[in-house]
């Protein structure tokens, strides 16, 4: 019951709550799962910065409501944002729906009113409504007050950075998830010489990986640094 949207997104496969290493995110993982279940206030909002998670948490939601039968949403707000608003309408007929970077819609009007009468629609319906953005929502550039105070009537959690053996632990999942072994000793020289953010580092290994079957070769340092040209 995943409705299709007009630019025909589909959610990652790797999106799932198995896929995520929670780090400090333990509670708010938990929340997350019980949300997908049917359980908790009408409004959950997450925030953080880019590269911590935030697409990859409200994809694995949805997913995880749909693995249970019930019917859930993802909308990606920044992607949604040029069309015309009314595209929010009738979403309210889906148990749990999900707003991934709400922070695009920010100062237009227009955007921010379908957002706030879909928040109203969704609670009569004793749906859910799953928001994320960089900042909570009294830090959020919004005109209508009223949408920043109601999206923040549930719980507003901040998503806590991996550090460095927990990043570590994210790539060698991911690299499983793919079907190859990411040696620790590569995965640590990767930090190093990498930027920090997830999604750049998912990127390299994906890269990586393609390479690796390719040309039948492991992961190892030296393959890390010809494929990559560090």
């Amino acid at each position: 019951m995943n409705r299709q949207l007009p630019l025909g997104l589909q959610l990652r496969a790797s999106a799932r709550f198995s896929g995520f290493v929670a780090g400090a995110n333990d509670e708010l993982l938990q929340q997350l799962q019980a949300l997908a279940a049917g359980e908790g206030e009408a409004v959950f909002f997450c925030y953080g910065p880019r590269g911590c998670g935030k697409t990859h948490l409200l994809q694995a939601c949805c997913q995880a409501a749909s693995a249970e039968g019930r019917g859930a949403a993802y909308l990606p707000l920044r992607e949604l944002s040029g069309m015309q608003p009314e595209l929010l309408e009738g979403w309210e007929q889906y148990p749990l729906v999900c707003a991934d970077d709400v922070d695009a819609i920010a100062g237009k009007r227009s955007w921010e009113e379908a957002l706030f009468h879909l928040c109203n629609r969704i609670r009569e319906r004793h749906g859910h409504l799953l928001v994320s953005a960089p900042a909570p929502p009294a830090a959020l550039s919004f005109g209508l007050p009223d949408l920043a105070s109601r999206l923040g009537w549930g719980p507003v959690y901040q998503i806590q950075p991996l550090d460095d053996e927990q990043r570590l632990q994210a790539l060698q999942l991911r690299a499983r998830q793919y079907g190859c072994e990411l040696p620790e000793e590569t995965g640590r020289y990767l930090l190093r010489r990498l930027p920090r953010d997830l999604p750049a580092l998912f990127e390299r290994l994906e890269r990586l990986d393609r390479a690796s079957l390719a040309a039948q070769r492991r992961l190892t340092v030296p393959f890390v640094k010809s494929v990559l040209d560090l």
